[in-house]
């Protein structure tokens, strides 16, 4: 579904990502992991067009996207979240969804199509679909569902799942990696998930690449990656047993 080939980014003089590639299937769920720095959001900013390679290739369902500007990358089945929420606060929850609906994978929906899909989106994460709830009644855990339920209000093939996981206590944190699961489960949506939370995102994923300094150094199930020594010695460090725990679930 998904083909990278030489993925590389320069900001002047530095290299943030360096022909990176690796390949994701229809309905896999993959975790991007590394250190601060590694390359992780850099990646993500060039699938979704924020940001243009200065080399390789972006192919979805087999269709160059790289370079291609975030409104085109969207329309072609590209959806994504942020790490910090930042809705529109005078409109509601449900206003909010609808918005990004309106610029989704089907092109300009119609106002209908919108509101549909937005109602759909919210309800999959469980917020509110009625139009008068508003952003301020959402804590850190709301906000991260709202984030998810503007993405897949574009009806996308690919979701890239930004940080889901900060800010929430344990509870949240599960409930969340279940929320990623059920949108695979119910939707057949392909999910790139980038996360610090080692010990719940081992036990959701399908594979694991790992990035250290803008290069692969590791990819594969979350078993295997978990314990490979170089991705210990660069990522893990004292919380590899843990990690490797959660792997074997």
């Amino acid at each position: 579904m998904l083909e990278v080939t030489g993925l590389t980014k320069h900001f002047g003089g530095f290299t943030a990502v360096n022909n990176v590639d690796f390949n994701l299937d229809k309905g896999e769920i993959l975790g991007l992991i590394g250190p601060n720095g590694s390359g992780k959001s850099t990646i993500f900013n060039m699938l979704s067009g924020t940001l243009v390679p200065n080399a390789g290739s972006v192919r979805l369902n087999g269709r160059e996207i790289g370079g291609a500007p975030p409104h085109k990358i969207c329309r072609m089945g590209v959806g994504r979240t942020f790490q910090i929420p930042r809705p529109i606060r005078r409109l509601s929850i449900l206003e909010n969804a609808a918005l990004a609906g309106y610029y989704g994978h089907s092109g300009v929906a119609t106002r209908e199509e919108a509101w549909r899909n937005a109602a759909e989106g919210l309800a999959l994460v469980g917020l509110p679909t009625d139009p008068y709830s508003t952003v301020d009644t959402l804590g850190a855990a709301g906000l991260k569902k709202l984030e998810l339920a503007k993405a897949l209000a574009t009806k996308p093939d690919l979701l890239l799942a930004d940080e889901s996981l900060g800010g929430l206590d344990h509870s949240e944190m599960d409930q969340a990696a279940d929320m990623l699961r059920n949108i695979r489960e119910e939707l057949g949506v392909t999910i790139i998930w980038v996360e610090h939370i080692m010990g719940v995102l081992m036990r959701v994923v399908d594979r694991v690449m790992v990035l250290d300094h803008g290069e692969k150094i590791a990819e594969g199930k979350p078993q295997d990656v978990a314990a490979d020594p170089k991705v210990i010695e660069v990522y893990l460090g004292s919380d590899a047993d843990e990690v490797a725990a959660a792997a074997a679930r």
